[in-house]
């Protein structure tokens, strides 16, 4: 028998070992984060241009020269923006409705609307022509009806007194683009449809023009297409329901969100309804087929307002982080983030695009009390 060294045999033995034993890697995850902590370590010194004035500032930070910010324009929180071609209404909880001009910079009170509603407004929208603009107020939710003359002066046309027994008749609003006609949601799901033109000073109640029935939960948000053939509203449940306005019926009952849906709102061509809340994204429908076409995600907390632009290309979406995030419709990503504060942003808006302008304007307003307005291009 051929014998086999003992210390050779353990040498062998001891190699097997420490090849069996794996070497100490360094996780994917930690060579990623190591990497973001040195290109954070030069973001805090690097300069670029600013690709909306051209002006030099620092990499990864708001642009000075491209954002205004109007400290204290209400005294408690802004709930509710509206935006017409020449003017942006902003609603808060006190009793006023302040009116800016934006044609001019840095967006001056033009006029204000004194005790609009006793108890405050959380809800003013306006329609596509700029002409009517309709508020909801905290007391019972009376609905005022306001018109825009030829001279820019806003002034009240008319009313909706809310009975004791009918609190939470109307909470959310959405005016046709023509402003003939108002949807407002209610407490117990029903979206009411009223015309305007019917809208008095006197106590004559509005003509209903049609009564959509959900299945009762709370109608959080409303809009109206821009060709006026569809509402949508989205409710407390996480349902979100297409109405046709011609047939007067159910057209689309969508899915995707199981939690409470703050806003809904098409696209000004009609194509989509995007729509959003606590889920913490953005759900893309297709208005024809009623199917979901795209999820956005990136949000980390609830989201409170959207808004399209013009074209339709972006969506700007505000949340209760404070965050304002522009998302890409085609690419189907975030494309800009701008965090002014940490307080709750209520409301973000577009404002009218003119033709002639390189960049175009949006506007935040939230519990901060400050209306901060960005240029497209200014992160």
């Amino acid at each position: 028998a051929a014998l086999i060294p003992i210390p050779a045999l353990l040498g062998d033995i001891w190699d097997g070992l420490l090849k069996a034993v794996p070497k100490k890697k360094t996780s994917h995850m930690k060579k990623r984060h190591r990497q973001m902590a040195g290109k954070a370590l030069k973001d805090v010194t690097a300069l670029n241009k600013c690709s909306a004035c051209g002006r030099l500032k620092r990499a990864h930070i708001l642009c000075p020269y491209c954002t205004i910010t109007l400290p204290n324009a209400h005294p408690t929180d802004i709930f509710s923006l509206a935006v017409t071609p020449s003017h942006l209404l902003t609603a808060s909880g006190s009793s006023s409705i302040k009116i800016f001009s934006t044609h001019e910079t840095p967006y001056p009170l033009v006029q204000t609307l004194d005790k609009a509603h006793d108890l405050g407004c959380h809800h003013i929208c306006t329609s596509l022509d700029g002409t009517v603009a309709a508020s909801v107020g905290f007391s019972g939710g009376d609905v005022k009806l306001w018109q825009c003359s030829e001279e820019g002066e806003w002034i009240e046309k008319g009313s909706m007194k809310v009975d004791v027994k009918q609190a939470g008749e109307h909470w959310a609003p959405a005016l046709s683009a023509d402003g003939q006609y108002l949807a407002c949601t209610t407490s117990d799901g029903r979206i009411n449809v009223y015309t305007t033109a019917t809208i008095t000073s006197n106590d004559t109640p509005p003509e209903k023009l049609t009564e959509y029935e959900t299945k009762g939960s709370f109608g959080m948000s409303v809009d109206i297409s821009p060709n006026g053939e569809m509402t949508a509203s989205g409710h407390q449940n996480g349902s979100i329901y297409i109405f046709n306005n011609a047939t007067r019926r159910l057209a689309h009952s969508l899915s995707g969100l199981i939690k409470p849906v703050r806003a809904v709102k098409f696209s000004p061509a009609n194509r989509y309804l995007a729509a959003a809340g606590d889920a913490r994204i953005i759900a893309l429908y297709d208005t024809k087929s009623g199917e979901q076409v795209a999820n956005f995600t990136g949000h980390s907390s609830w989201i409170m307002s959207l808004d399209w632009n013009w074209s339709g290309e972006y969506l700007l979406s505000g949340g209760y982080d404070g965050k304002a995030k522009i998302w890409s419709v085609e690419r189907r990503e975030c494309v800009a983030t701008q965090t002014e504060s940490e307080k709750c942003l209520w409301s973000v808006k577009w404002l009218w695009h003119s033709p002639t302008a390189r960049n175009e304007v949006f506007v935040t307003a939230g519990a901060g009390k400050t209306l901060a307005f960005y240029r497209e291009a200014s992160g």
